[in-house]
């Protein structure tokens, strides 16, 4: 099963960035039409966890994907699942 992955590491104090980064990936997704998409915001403080699931909250983004699901294993993961 194909699937879409982001690593926000390298850009974690970019905030324009990071949405726009966010944007591109759950575009591509539902534009290839792939279910999942992982999400690595990482360890850290969890803010940019955080700020990736405030992103993913909003009404005009819920609406294009299915769910989201922390990683109970792995604290900075998330993965975000398109339904089609």
């Amino acid at each position: 099963m194909a699937k879409l992955k982001l690593d926000l590491h390298d850009i974690y104090n970019k905030g324009d960035l990071i949405d726009k980064e966010l944007n591109r990936i759950i575009d591509e997704a539902l534009e290839k039409k792939i279910k999942t998409v992982e999400i690595i915001p990482g360890k850290g403080s969890g803010q940019l966890k955080k700020r990736v699931l405030k992103f993913l909250e909003q009404k005009h983004i819920k609406e294009k994907y299915h769910r989201i699901d922390k990683d109970s294993k792995n604290f900075g993961r998330l993965f975000v699942y398109f339904k089609f």
